[in-house]
């Protein structure tokens, strides 16, 4: 009962993957999917979305992408609260500036 009462509440994340036509390939970042996470928070999101498209078994069947990898790019739209750009790099996720993604 006290674990329900202080549980922090999720929030629906509305979250956009891009990924370039060939693997490892530095621009031409086109959408392939767009689904909403439930998160406590931008942190929680990123790694929710790492390991749902990460995990053969989590991932959507209408998926047609790949598995993340290293510069994929994920947008996190929060409606009024603005948008998210974020690139996979060797360290974790970068938040990084819109004009990067054209």
């Amino acid at each position: 009962m006290i674990r329900m009462l202080t549980k922090k509440s999720e929030i629906q994340f509305d979250v956009t993957i891009f990924q370039t036509p060939k693997q490892r390939e530095r621009k031409g970042h086109k959408q392939v999917f767009r689904t909403t996470i439930h998160a406590q928070n931008r942190d929680h999101c990123l790694k929710e979305t790492f390991s749902t498209f990460n995990v053969t078994d989590r991932i959507p069947p209408h998926y047609k992408g790949r598995f993340l990898s290293t510069g994929d790019i994920i947008l996190i739209d929060e409606g009024r609260g603005g948008q998210y750009y974020y690139q996979l790099k060797p360290g974790g996720w970068f938040p990084i500036n819109r004009i990067n993604l054209m």
